[in-house]
């Protein structure tokens, strides 16, 4: 609704629009785009948690120096931070989950900038009268609230910068699961070959004896079904190292020739003791970034309450400069004030939904603190279990499993036992080297579960889990 003013008015009050107009173009000015863009933030949370930094790919430029940095890294085979840096600069999901920070840097600057002013320009013609009127209206209100919304405006661009250190840490800890057990499928897939081929020989001499008389056709049938067994286990294998090298490949956002990366034979060496972490509780409050990110939340969310109730009662107020010109009359200048009547809606709806929204924000930022205690609790017992289990195999089982197999040995040179119980025990010992290279896998799972557990957003607990090949230890049996 408009409200037209009188068409004389005192001096101060014209000029009042040159007044507005330069507190306008002076707090438009205030509200730029920064250098990085929000970028050396994100990189330094990551680096802090990760040991690596974030790149990201904003122009062609960017792009050739990190195709470069990534040949360079391949060129040597890949260990685990040398591919958590490679996907920090050359996954696309992550590029672009980068991009929501230009997106609320964006609203940012906008949010500290004045509303574009609007011009209506009207012409009526009554016989040889011809009146026109003429005005321009600034949002008011726009103005009067910049500093409030420019407040909530950079909250928000704290959060995407907390968002995008989250996903960067997320894509650090997926990467280093990824590498893990590629390397541990492999390690796998070699073993299963020389089982298969170990079988494939006491197959073949199965039915050579069975031929000449000299073994029962049962012994000859446990021989045959070891091997069709061990060469199942070969193809199921060979998928899942396939099948791992192509996680770790889209992980490190690689394609074409650069997907012929090499990996080391065999997982790293445990550690020589687990690391003592104390109060894993409070570092995760201090350090997960998750829960950093709700707090900013519900501290967004009660400086918008804030300016909900501020503007609770006028919501909409524009006020300009505006004249009127009439064949036959002098031009009449002026202002013209428009104002929303809260007739229907006083305001009070919002305010309510700003709340509820607040309460909601208070609400979630309890249970991501309550489940980030849970999740590290169990992030921590399983990689302290993984470490004592790795370390057990290790020390315990390993070694003794070479024990008895150099006492079957020495007792099949003295011709104490035949090849047949030679060939049994080294079936016997197809579990227990499957579930050792599983269990040292598993550990390394279980160390990047904890750090994201402290450091990050949270993460699946790794599971204890028996070996894949108690099939085939059991078949010669």
């Amino acid at each position: 609704m408009s409200f037209p003013l009188p068409r004389a008015f005192p001096r101060q009050w014209r000029l009042r629009p040159v007044v507005l107009a330069a507190s306008a173009l002076v707090l438009t000015g205030c509200a730029t785009f920064s250098s990085d863009g929000g970028l050396d933030s994100v990189s330094a949370i990551t680096k802090e948690r990760t040991g690596q930094s974030v790149r990201q790919a904003t122009t062609d430029a960017n792009k050739s120096d990190i195709d470069t940095s990534v040949a360079q890294i391949l060129s040597k085979p890949l260990t685990a931070d040398s591919s958590v840096q490679i996907a920090l600069m050359n996954n696309r999901g992550l590029q672009a989950s980068l991009a929501d920070l230009g997106i609320a840097e964006a609203d940012l600057v906008r949010a500290g900038r004045m509303g574009n002013p609007s011009f209506s320009f009207a012409r009526m013609r009554r016989g040889d009268d011809v009146e026109i009127e003429r005005s321009i209206m600034f949002d008011l209100i726009g103005l009067l609230t910049i500093p409030i919304r420019s407040n909530i405006e950079q909250g928000r661009f704290e959060q995407a910068k907390l968002q995008a250190a989250i996903e960067a840490v997320r894509v650090a800890a997926d990467t280093r699961r990824a590498y893990f057990n590629a390397i541990a499928v492999s390690q796998t897939a070699q073993y299963m070959e020389q089982v298969a081929a170990s079988a494939e020989a006491g197959a073949e001499l199965g039915r050579r004896m069975a031929k000449v008389g000299n073994w029962s056709k049962l012994d000859q049938a446990r021989e045959q079904v070891f091997y069709a067994d061990a060469m199942a286990q070969v193809a199921r294998a060979r998928h899942n190292v396939r099948a791992a090298r192509e996680q770790l490949t889209r992980m490190l956002g690689l394609w074409e020739d650069k997907t012929a990366f090499t990996l080391p034979e065999r997982l790293p060496e445990l550690p020589k003791a687990a690391k003592k972490v104390t109060d894993v509780e409070s570092q995760a409050m201090q350090q997960r970034l998750d829960v950093q990110m709700a707090q900013r939340n519900a501290q967004a969310t009660a400086s918008a309450l804030g300016l909900s109730r501020a503007t609770g009662f006028i919501n909409v107020l524009h006020a300009g400069y505006a004249n009127m010109s009439e064949t036959g009359s002098p031009r009449a200048n002026g202002y013209e004030v428009e104002l929303e009547l809260p007739i229907f809606d006083w305001g009070r709806s919002r305010t309510a939904k700003a709340e509820a929204i607040y309460m909601q924000s208070v609400h979630r930022t309890a249970d991501v603190a309550i489940r980030a205690r849970s999740e590290v609790r169990g992030a921590y017992s399983a990689y302290r279990t993984a470490y004592d289990v790795a370390k057990h195999y290790r020390d315990e089982i390993m070694p003794l499993r070479k024990k008895i197999s150099d006492e079957m040995l020495l007792r099949y040179n003295g011709m104490l036992i035949g090849v047949f119980e030679l060939l049994a025990d080294s079936r016997a010992q197809v579990n227990s080297v499957n579930t050792a290279i599983e269990a040292q896998r598993d550990y390394w799972l279980a160390e990047t579960d904890l750090q994201a557990a402290i450091n990050g957003s949270g993460g699946a607990v790794t599971q204890m889990r028996g070996s894949a090949a108690a099939a085939v230890a059991g078949a010669g049996h």
